[in-house]
Parts: C-alpha cells; sequence; structure tokens
C-alpha cells in the first residue's frame, strides 16, 4: 500500500469520524446510541465519491481489515460480559430460542422463493439464509443500554452464538455445492468438524490450565493484562477463522475465557476492561458501523422492492413468530419476546456472502442477487432503530419482568 494511499484513507476515516462525532451528539440528546451516527454517516457516504472510493479502490482491503478487527473488539468485550454460569441456567431455553427462530423464517423463506416459481434447491439455501443473526450489530446497542447482563442480553448474545454455527455450515453447504457443480471435491465439511474438535480442546485447556498460568507469568499490571488478553483475542480470533468457524465464534470465545482472569485480577481487570471497551466503541467498533453502513446498498431495494420486502418479511416474520411461541412455553415475557425478536433481526454479512457466492457459480440471476442484497441492507437500516426504541419504551420492565421472574423459578421449567 502506497504512502499516498495510507494518507487518503487516514483523511477519509478524519472525515466519517468528525461526522460521526458531530452527529453522535445530535442523537444522544433524543437517548439515541451515537454508536448509530457512524452507519447514518456511511450509509449517506454511499453514494458519494468517498464512499464508492473506499470501496472500490486499493482502499478497500485496509479498510475492511481495520472493519474485521473492529468484529473482534467488539465482540470480545461483549464475550467479558458473559457469566457462563448466568447462562447455564437459561442455556436450555437458548437452545429454543436457537430453533425456533430458524426453523420459521427458513420455512417462510423457502415457501416465498417456492411461490414465485423458483426451485426446491435454490428455495432451500435461499430459506437457509434467512436464518442467522449478526449480532455484532445490536450488541453495541445492549451495551449502551446496560443490558448485556440481563435476560434480554443473554439470550440475544447466546442465541446468535449458536446462529454463527449455522453461518459456518450455510456457507460450507453453499460451497461444497458449488464444488460438486464444478467437480471439485468436499472434503470442506470434514476440515471444519477437525477444526471445531481442536478449537473445542484448545478452549477447554486454555480455560482449565493455560490462562490461569500465563496470567500469573506477569506482575499485576494494566498493560500486562492487555497484552494477555490480544493474545488470546488474536489467538482464537485466528484459530476460529482458519479452522473455517469464522471470528465471531473466536472472539466471543476468547472474553468468555478471559472474563475468570479479570475477576481474578479486581481492580486491574477492571481498569482493563474499561480500557478494551473505550478502544472498541471509540475507534475500531465506529470503523465496522462504517464498513457496514457503506454495504447498504439502499438503491437495490428501489429497484427490486417487491421480493426484497417479500425476503425481509420472511426472516423478520419468522424470527418474531419463532419467538413468540415461547411465551405459551413460560419461557419468556411478552416484552422479552418482541425485545429479543427485533434484536435477533439484525443481519447483513453472511447472506449476502451466500448470494455472491450463488450468484458467481450463475446459480442465481441478478435479479435474486439484487433482491437478497436489499433485504439484507433493509433489516440493517430498520432493526437497530426499532429496537432502540424499544428499549427507550420498556428499559425498566426489561430488568425487573427479568428478574422476577428468574426468582420465581418459571423459566427454569421443563
Amino acid at each position: 500500500m502506497a504512502e499516498t494511499e495510507i494518507g487518503e484513507l487516514l483523511l477519509y476515516l478524519a472525515l466519517f469520524f468528525a461526522l460521526s462525532y458531530l452527529l453522535a451528539g445530535m442523537l444522544e440528546r433524543i437517548r439515541i446510541p451515537g454508536i448509530l451516527g457512524a452507519l447514518f454517516i456511511a450509509m449517506a457516504a454511499h453514494y458519494t465519491p468517498v464512499g464508492e472510493h473506499l470501496m472500490s479502490s486499493g482502499l478497500y482491503e485496509p479498510f475492511s481489515f481495520l472493519a474485521q478487527l473492529g468484529v473482534l473488539f467488539l465482540l470480545f468485550f461483549i464475550g467479558l460480559q458473559i457469566d457462563l454460569r448466568e447462562m447455564r441456567g437459561l442455556s436450555r431455553d437458548i437452545i429454543w430460542l436457537t430453533v425456533l427462530n430458524t426453523a420459521v423464517p427458513f420455512l417462510f423463506g423457502v415457501a416465498v422463493m417456492l411461490a414465485l416459481g423458483y426451485g426446491w434447491l435454490i428455495a432451500f439455501v435461499v430459506g437457509l439464509t434467512r436464518m442467522p443473526t449478526a449480532e455484532a450489530v445490536i450488541v453495541p446497542i445492549l451495551d449502551e443500554f446496560q443490558l448485556i447482563r440481563t435476560r434480554v442480553g443473554e439470550f440475544i448474545i447466546g442465541a446468535g452464538t449458536l446462529d454463527d454455527v449455522i453461518e459456518v455450515f450455510l456457507v460450507a453447504f453453499v460451497s461444497v455445492w458449488i464444488g460438486e457443480r464444478a467437480g471439485e471435491g468436499a472434503g470442506e465439511v470434514a476440515g471444519i468438524l477437525v477444526g471445531a474438535l481442536v478449537f473445542i480442546l484448545l478452549a477447554w485447556v486454555s480455560s482449565r490450565w493455560l490462562l490461569t498460568f500465563l496470567s500469573r507469568w506477569l506482575s499485576r499490571r494494566h498493560r500486562n493484562l492487555m497484552l494477555l488478553s490480544m493474545l488470546v483475542l488474536l489467538a482464537f480470533g485466528g484459530l476460529s477463522e482458519y479452522a473455517g468457524l469464522g471470528t465471531v465464534v473466536g472472539a466471543i470465545t476468547a472474553g468468555v475465557l478471559m472474563r475468570p482472569v479479570f475477576n481474578r485480577m479486581g481492580v486491574v481487570g477492571e481498569g482493563t476492561n474499561q480500557s478494551i471497551q473505550s478502544f472498541s466503541y471509540g475507534f475500531l467498533g465506529l470503523i465496522f458501523f462504517f464498513w457496514i453502513g457503506l454495504s447498504v446498498d439502499v438503491e437495490g431495494m428501489v429497484k427490486e422492492p417487491a421480493l426484497a420486502i417479500l425476503l425481509f418479511l420472511a426472516a423478520f416474520m419468522g424470527k418474531l413468530i419463532g419467538v413468540f411461541f415461547m411465551v405459551p412455553m413460560k419461557k419468556v415475557t411478552l416484552r422479552e419476546a418482541f425485545t429479543v425478536g427485533i434484536g435477533i433481526n439484525a443481519r447483513l454479512t453472511t447472506e449476502i456472502i451466500v448470494a455472491k457466492l450463488l450468484l458467481d457459480a450463475r446459480l442465481i440471476d441478478l435479479h435474486l442477487f439484487t433482491a437478497l442484497v436489499a433485504a439484507s441492507s433493509l433489516s440493517t437500516i430498520i432493526v437497530p432503530l426499532v429496537f432502540t426504541v424499544i428499549v427507550r419504551l420498556w428499559d425498566e420492565q426489561l430488568r425487573t419482568t427479568g428478574m422476577d421472574l428468574i426468582k420465581k423459578g418459571v423459566h427454569h421449567e421443563g
């Protein structure tokens, strides 16, 4: 990368940060998380020469790399907030939530495609794209309202993490299918399974022995704990990506593994936790939201409104209905169901990746590809805004009802 390109990228980012800073000040006055300002600024820049240049020139690769680091740091911080003992009490409910919020939108997506005259195989794959959740888009809002350690936060993060496993097999399935049609080998799934086993084994060894030993190797200082955190984050993020599981799984796992270490460090752990939060939400996390905003295809929604809206509703209503099935099961309250249902509707990257693979292999046409991207973009615009409004309205109720039901033991039934 040439020196002029580095300077150009830095100046573009400085412009985005300046505009986001100004807009965040206005948003926070109406109690909307300031981090959404980065999303709106980038969406507006999408159709300007600056946005076009960032997404199409040699600047895209370093910009995209910084955005991926942003995902890593955001989800590592979220992992640090997860208490496994609390989540074990909800584990059965989280599994129920994941099953319901993936099965229903899948069926809706298949039904839409079949009704429009597409074949069973394309309908099946497009139905799969209605299932995943991009929790990285919604967790900064959870953190802004201090809801990560509530039942709503644990449901969204827990179901989103399990959805990441589905995303892995979705991309693997499409890749293998395309490879089969091209006459290539189909050893990808076996490779992913082996990688997953190695990843789980290393996480277990780290939690049992390795991190305890490493945390005592250096004195208790902020910089030493930060150094260890970066080691664990990059190691598990890299291993997870290399194994085909995606960096999301690795980043959250790294945070979960490091939480006991932070707890044992006391004041040093609290200070380092705040430093990671500031760095994530004040720098790299914003770059991730810039990247998301620049990827939003508003024009595609205008060109392909009917199919895009149908695909959006298949996922949106499917996830909501799936969560609402848990209300009569007495696993969530009505408010929790609506809030979680909106929160897990955040989507973007996986369905676009799958759509691009299918388009490049000429298995879908440009019409369907545009609609898939537009539907994904629509969710990126609507979900953060609606979720913010709901949390503002029901903030206290979401905290108190969850605690009351836990005390009564309602959520641990059957």
